[in-house]
C-alpha cells in the first residue's frame, strides 16, 4: 500500500479536519436531503451545492447548461483533471415528503444516503483539502452532476463528458455514492429502456366488444417477450417495469403503453436483446389489424469497465485498506459508466457508514464508521492527483 504520500503533514491535517467535522458533514447530508432533487427538477438542490462549494473555498462554482454544479480546483501542474463527483438527483416525484428524523445515530428520509451522503462528502473533501492547503498536482473538478436516477439516464454525467463539456477529455473520474467502505465499482452495469405504446379506436366494453384492444395486444406482447431467451454469459435480464392505460374498467381503451428494462454487462447483448424487442414489437404490429404501434427508446446506459491495474483502482484500493476498509470490486450502474465507455479511467464508491431500504421513503443511514468513508474519498483523490502536501 502506498502509504507515503497520506504521511505527509498537510494530508494528516486534512484528515484531522475530517474526522473534526464529522458531526458537521451529516448536518449538511441532512440539510440537502431536505431540498426536494426530483428528476429534472434539480435546481433548488443545485443552487444550494453551488453556494456551499464556494463556502468549502472553491473558487468560483458555476452551473453548465443541464444543472451539474462544477467547481475547478487548479493543480500545481496542470493537465487534465480529476473530476469527484456525485449526483444531486433523487427518484422521488414532485411533493414526496423528504424530511430527515433523527433517531439516535440512524437517519430517516427519502434519499438520505442515495446520494446525499455523496454530496456531503463531496463537499467535506473540498473543505479538508482547502482548509489543510493541501496542493495537487493535477487539477481536481469538483461536479455534482443531475440526472443519474432512472428516467435522468446519465444526462449530466453524459453532458460533461461530451466536447465541450468540463469534464472532456479528464484524466479519470470518482463518483461518490451512498453509503458503504467496501465496494469498489469498476465495472458500468449498462442498460437500455424501451417505451412501447398501442393506440385504436377504443369504445365501449359491451357495445363494440371485438374492437381492437391495446392493453390486450401489449398483454400478448408481454408474453412474446418473457420468452426472449437472455444469456448467461454475462447474466442479461429484461423487465416488464411499468404497464398502462385506459380510461375506465367498462371501456375499451384508445391508448395504452409498456416500459421495458434490459441490463447486461456486455453491449453486444444489449443490442442483441434490442433485435430481439423490435422484432416481438414487429410481429405484433403484423398481428394487430387496426392498431398503431410505436416503440421508442427511453434510455441508454452504456457498459464499461476500468482495469484493476489502473492507478485510480490502485488509489482506492490503497485508501479503502488505509481507513480499515476490504477493497471488492463491483458491478453496478452509476454515473461512472460514461466515462468508462469512453475509455476515461472511472470507478464508483460509498462514502462510509450503513444505509438501507434506498428508493424508498423509509431509506435510512446510520453513520457508523462514516468519518472513514469521508476519509477514503479524500485519500483516493491525493493518490490519483499527486499532492504535494501543502501550500
Amino acid at each position: 500500500m502506498r502509504a507515503g504520500p497520506l504521511l505527509l503533514p498537510g494530508v494528516r491535517h486534512a484528515a484531522d479536519l475530517v474526522l473534526t467535522s464529522d458531526e458537521a458533514t451529516l448536518r449538511t447530508q441532512m440539510e440537502l436531503s431536505e431540498i426536494p432533487a426530483p428528476a429534472f427538477d434539480e435546481g433548488a438542490r443545485g443552487l444550494r451545492m453551488q453556494a456551499l462549494l464556494a463556502a468549502a473555498g472553491l473558487p468560483e462554482p458555476g452551473v453548465d447548461d443541464v444543472g451539474n454544479v462544477v467547481a475547478v480546483r487548479p493543480g500545481s501542474e496542470g493537465g487534465p483533471p480529476l473530476v469527484v463527483s456525485a449526483h444531486l438527483d433523487t427518484v422521488f416525484p414532485p411533493g414526496t415528503d423528504v424530511s430527515v428524523h433523527r433517531e439516535g445515530d440512524t437517519l430517516r428520509g427519502p434519499g438520505i444516503s442515495d446520494d446525499a451522503r455523496g454530496l456531503a462528502t463531496l463537499l467535506s473533501v473540498a473543505r479538508a483539502m482547502n482548509g489543510a492547503g493541501i496542493v495537487t498536482r493535477a487539477p481536481v473538478l469538483f461536479v455534482a452532476t443531475v440526472g443519474e436516477e432512472g428516467i435522468g439516464d446519465l444526462r449530466g454525467v453524459k453532458h460533461l463528458f461530451a466536447p465541450g463539456g468540463a469534464g472532456h477529455g479528464a484524466a479519470g473520474f470518482l463518483s461518490l455514492d451512498g453509503a458503504g467502505l467496501d465496494g469498489v465499482v469498476i465495472e458500468g452495469l449498462g442498460s437500455r429502456r424501451y417505451r412501447v405504446e398501442v393506440a385504436g379506436p377504443g369504445g365501449h366494453s359491451w357495445a363494440d366488444w371485438g374492437m381492437p384492444n391495446p392493453i390486450h395486444a401489449l398483454v400478448e406482447l408481454g408474453r412474446g417477450l418473457t420468452k426472449i431467451e437472455l444469456g448467461l454469459d454475462p447474466v442479461s435480464t429484461l423487465t416488464i417495469g411499468r404497464i398502462g392505460g385506459g380510461t375506465s374498467v367498462n371501456a375499451i381503451p384508445q391508448h395504452a403503453w409498456v416500459e421495458i428494462d434490459t441490463r447486461s454487462a456486455a453491449g453486444h447483448r444489449l443490442d442483441m436483446l434490442e433485435v430481439d424487442i423490435r422484432a416481438q414489437v414487429e410481429a405484433a404490429r403484423r398481428a394487430w389489424d387496426g392498431l398503431d404501434v410505436a416503440i421508442t427508446v427511453i434510455g441508454d446506459r452504456p457498459c464499461g469497465a476500468t482495469s484493476r491495474d489502473a492507478p485510480l483502482v490502485r488509489a482506492a484500493f490503497d485508501a479503502t485498506r488505509a481507513v480499515g476498509g476490504h477493497p471488492k470490486p463491483a458491478l453496478s450502474s452509476t454515473d461512472a459508466n460514461v466515462p468508462m465507455a469512453l475509455g476515461i479511467p472511472a470507478l464508483t464508491i460509498g462514502c462510509g457508514g450503513e444505509a438501507g431500504l434506498a428508493h424508498t421513503t423509509d431509506e435510512w443511514y446510520r453513520n457508523t464508521g462514516g468519518a472513514n468513508g469521508v476519509l477514503r474519498a479524500l485519500y483516493t483523490v491525493v493518490l490519483t492527483a499527486g499532492v504535494t502536501d501543502a501550500e
